[in-house]
């Protein structure tokens, strides 16, 4: 059997499946708020941060594995585990002491790992990827290397806020003595790994892509990039490597206390999107995946290391070779609730059948919709900008928002030179049939839902079971399965609406940024 675990920003969760039995054997979760209540972090980060900060617990994260652990251990024999994989949430970092190595080699099992490792940390907190507080830095990062254009093309990334190397250059200013203490940089995910393996383990590269600071060209830390972050960032940092290579056996503290085996291994874990394209089934090109959340994302495989000059889109990665790209869209969710609320409507009017009475206007009407700041492109919006040729009843108006929202996305992605073949849809309103058909139709490929509910710690389990010596392909076949009558095929009578209506947004968008 093999074990996937996602750190997620609200939740810790665990799936294990049986590669013979072709299924998944029992999952476990720990939600951060509703569970870990004395952290007072009830969407799994304290909020109040100043200036844009958005800091996690460690500890939080480290309890939080006890506990899932010991609901799993309840449920399955975890003797038979052979290979541990993992993910965590990207961007997020955890700076540790010299002591941190040899805690973890020496776990009581009889104590906890909060109570153990408490004070192995020279940050008591972790910066995750909400927090927007190192304007400053990317600059300096930027300027120091020439422009953003010089830093995407070695980094995958322009210098960007949310990114792990800005947050490294922050704390090294701010806590200089703090930082000179800290022994070794981690992600959320080699943090857990570590623990989990009783020794530091490396980060991988899809995890590590996001840090603007692996070299995507060598898949090594870059030296100028390390230079320019933080002084002697390169000794805080293990060498980088892939997640499919097992990094030794499980930790005592596991083996004795919810009953691994001496033989079970442990993986590099990955980030929650390079472990969420291999959970959907998505490592090879021409499959794409578009997460329908508060942002909306859309991300895919590519063979070669191609960057976005536009300075929009962020390269990883990926897991099964190669790389991956993410394109994240603010104004996802936020914008289509914002819009329901505007007309003081129901769920009811986005659906299949009340989004056909207005196919005929396909690509005619034409929406910005952003209703706030947008991050592809770059701009503060205030309202959504609308040019339509016909009267702007409500129906209308929720089919140009979501043209406009998958538009938008759809040029935004060119430059990756990816035809989709098949389009997998997830999130809250990837069940919607009415906006999957919309997304069908402006990409002009068929779209899928797959029965995949936490794609990324399936992601890692599968992970676990290809270091192992499985075929990642058949494991796909076996475990990413989409729903049944899921499937909805494009209208190809729309295509040359839609290729119209591409050109006519770019220009209503370049006219307003």
């Amino acid at each position: 059997m093999f074990l996937g675990f996602d750190s997620s920003t609200q939740s810790l969760s665990a799936i294990l499946i049986d590669n013979d039995r072709g299924e998944i054997i029992a999952e476990a979760s720990v939600n951060f708020g509703a569970e870990l209540p004395q952290y007072k972090a009830p969407s799994g980060f304290i909020p109040g941060g100043a200036n844009g900060e958005v800091h996690a617990d460690p500890m939080m994260w480290l309890e939080a594995l006890d506990l899932v652990l010991e609901k799993l251990s309840g449920k399955v024999d975890l003797s038979k585990v052979a290979m541990i994989a993992g993910s965590g949430q990207q961007h997020g970092s955890v700076y540790v002491n010299e002591l941190f190595d040899s805690i973890i080699a020496d776990l009581d099992p009889t104590s906890s790992l909060k109570a153990q490792l408490s004070n192995s940390l020279t940050r008591t907190t972790s910066p995750i990827w909400m927090d927007t507080s190192t304007g400053s830095e990317c600059k300096e990062i930027a300027n120091a290397m020439g422009g953003d254009a010089e830093v995407c093309s070695r980094s995958g990334s322009v210098a960007i806020e949310r990114f792990t190397g800005p947050q490294i250059r922050k704390f090294s200013k701010q806590s200089p003595k703090s930082y000179v203490a800290t022994d070794q940089v981690h992600l959320v995910s080699s943090f857990i790994a570590s623990v989990i393996a009783g020794k530091s383990l490396p980060i991988d590269f899809g995890d590590g892509a996001g840090m603007n600071l692996l070299n995507l060209k060598h898949l090594a830390w870059d030296d100028d990039l390390m230079k320019a972050t933080a002084p002697e960032l390169s000794e805080k940092l293990l060498p980088a490597t892939s997640c499919l290579k097992p990094q030794g056996t499980i930790g005592s503290y596991f083996i004795e206390k919810y009953g691994f085996s001496k033989s079970c291994q442990v993986c590099p874990f990955t980030g929650d999107n390079p472990a969420s394209l291999v959970g959907m089934g998505a490592t090879t090109p021409g499959q794409v995946v578009i997460s329908l959340g508060t942002s909306d994302t859309f991300f895919a495989a590519m063979a070669e290391p191609k960057t976005d000059p536009q300075g929009f889109g962020h390269v990883f990665g990926n897991p099964a070779g190669g790389f991956m790209s993410l394109i994240c869209f603010r104004n996802g969710s936020l914008a289509r609730e914002a819009l329901r609320d505007e007309l003081g409507i129901d769920w009811g009017a986005f659906d299949h059948s009340a989004l056909s009475s207005s196919k005929t206007s396909a690509g005619k009407n034409l929406t910005l919709p952003f209703y706030g700041a947008e991050i592809t492109p770059r701009h503060d919006f205030e309202k959504p900008v609308t040019e339509f040729s016909e009267n702007p009843t409500d129906a209308l108006r929720i089919r140009s928002l979501l043209e406009g929202q998958f538009l938008n996305m759809r040029l935004h992605s060119q430059w990756m030179g990816i035809a989709p073949q098949r389009i997998l849809l997830t999130g809250g309103a990837s069940k919607n049939d009415g906006i999957a058909q919309i997304v069908a139709d402006v990409f002009q490929a068929p779209v899928e839902r797959l029965e995949v509910a936490n794609s990324a710690a399936l992601g890692a389990a599968l992970i676990a079971a290809t270091a192992a010596g499985n075929d990642l392909v058949k494991l796909q076949s076996v475990f990413c399965k989409p729903s049944p009558n899921s499937r909805i095929e494009p209208d190809t009578n729309s295509a040359s609406a839609y290729e119209s209506a591409l050109v006519q947004f770019k220009r209503l968008l370049d006219s307003r940024i």
